[in-house]
């Protein structure tokens, strides 16, 4: 490969004689661009008629989702309770019982919370090397050493991104030598704080793909790559609220980015198609948003009808937890879990919320007897 056989036939994007001068059809481009800034315009519309608290519980819901499909897409499953408590104790969200602190998930939400809500602040290696030792405090990735804080050094021989088996992996990708790393990286630096040339969206989407085909560190570099993107996603917005999670969306079309991204690593300069692909699963993030504001809007109801009502916080807490997307059946079992109560308590928090027709009871009976709230 490159590193060692310069006089090969270049292979991937970044081997070509004007990398990294990245080129893209702007008229085949106008009509997927047009698409994503009317679905934010609406989205942005919607949010607007809602009030501070409401906004501010949408922003959690999906900083919350971000943070967790982010850590996916590289084959990391989060805690949800924690990664939730995490960004509110950050935001200074009041939302009743915390779950205890974790290094390495503060590390995640310190990165994308840092990507999103000081968009404005310049991007630099030393901003980089910052995420890049909150996502690793230990120094590790798993049970091996790497370097963190620093780009990466190919002690171990050329960077490679391989799926399969021991014996027959199959290379997706080579990234450039590390010896290159300090030149590619301040031209990266500089395109990326000039003013962008077209539409800002545009720039995410380059941004994202130079980056990751940088590949500057030995590991982290899906999860910093989208977290570049979406800083210059807020850049192009202009608000650090966010309503959509792109990386969300990307975890459920995961099969097709990796597709998308490896033609385009290995395909010519012009990336429009990379590009097209990008500005579409962006559009489906942003229409996803739907859900979200439902959920959001359907618990600014609920507590507006049963607003005088009166419940012990352990209740309140419990029904804040229900309405932000509770999982399976509500069981009594289920309610003395959240609500850190012995199943006597729990019965009588439930029998109580029963007769006031806050809930009621699903079919079945026993031990599985179940519970939904009275949304309407």
């Amino acid at each position: 490969m490159y590193p060692h056989r310069p006089t090969l036939i270049a292979r991937y994007i970044w081997q070509l004689p004007d990398w990294p001068s990245l080129r893209y059809d702007a008229s085949a481009l106008a009509a997927p661009l047009a698409q994503v800034h009317r679905a934010q315009g609406q989205l942005m519309g919607r949010m607007a008629e809602l009030g501070m608290a409401q906004r501010d519980q949408a922003t959690l819901q999906v900083l919350t989702q971000e943070v967790i499909t982010t850590s996916e897409i590289e084959g990391e499953r989060l805690s949800l309770d924690v990664v939730r408590s995490s960004i509110a104790r950050r935001l200074g969200l009041d939302i009743g019982a915390l779950a205890p602190s974790d290094r390495h998930v503060d590390g995640v939400v310190d990165v994308v919370l840092d990507a999103t809500r000081h968009f404005e602040q310049p991007l630099s290696p030393e901003r980089l090397f910052g995420w890049h030792a909150a996502l690793f405090p230990t120094g590790y990735s798993g049970r091996m050493r790497i370097t963190v804080a620093a780009w990466r050094l190919d002690a171990s021989g050329p960077m490679e991104v391989v799926s399969g088996a021991v014996g027959r992996e199959k290379v997706h990708f080579t990234a450039p030598p590390a010896s290159s790393l300090p030149a590619q990286t301040d031209a990266f630096f500089q395109w990326f704080e000039a003013a962008p040339v077209g539409d800002a969206l545009i720039k995410a989407g380059l941004a994202h793909l130079w980056l990751v085909t940088l590949h500057p560190f030995d590991d982290g570099n899906g999860r910093i790559s989208r977290a570049v993107g979406d800083m210059a996603l807020a850049r192009a917005e202009g608000t650090s609220q966010r309503f959509y999670s792109f990386s969300a969306q990307i975890q459920r079309e995961r099969k097709d980015y990796y597709h998308q991204l490896e033609a385009t690593q290995k395909g010519p300069l012009d990336v429009t198609p990379w590009l097209n692909w990008f500005l579409g699963c962006l559009l489906r993030a942003v229409q996803g948003a739907e859900a979200t504001l439902a959920g959001v809007l359907d618990k600014a109801q609920f507590w507006q009808r049963w607003a005088g009502t009166p419940m012990n916080a352990r209740q309140t807490t419990v029904l804040n937890r229900v309405l932000d997307g509770f999982e399976g059946k509500l069981t009594n079992a289920k309610w003395a879990a959240l609500g850190k109560c012995s199943a006597d308590t729990a019965l009588r928090d439930i029998n109580d919320l029963l007769a006031r027709g806050v809930l009621r009871r699903l079919e079945g009976g026993g031990r599985s007897t179940g519970y939904e709230l009275c949304v309407k």
